[in-house]
């Protein structure tokens, strides 16, 4: 029963300061652009190599 004393306002406390440290985050701008990155690895900015052509006479 004792150790509920010390671990509910430690629990609470880490709370805060994960919410704290995420609206720290949203407002620096971390989380405004969620697309850009998913859709940057599937657009290769590579161009794939043309097969050559065999020519059949």
């Amino acid at each position: 029963m004792e150790a509920l004393y010390l671990l509910i306002p430690l629990s609470i406390g880490i709370v805060f300061i994960a919410i704290w440290v995420f609206f720290g985050m949203s407002d620096s701008g971390q989380f405004d652009d969620m697309v850009g990155p998913a859709l940057r690895i599937l657009h290769d900015d590579d161009s794939p190599e043309s097969p050559e052509k065999d020519s059949v006479d």
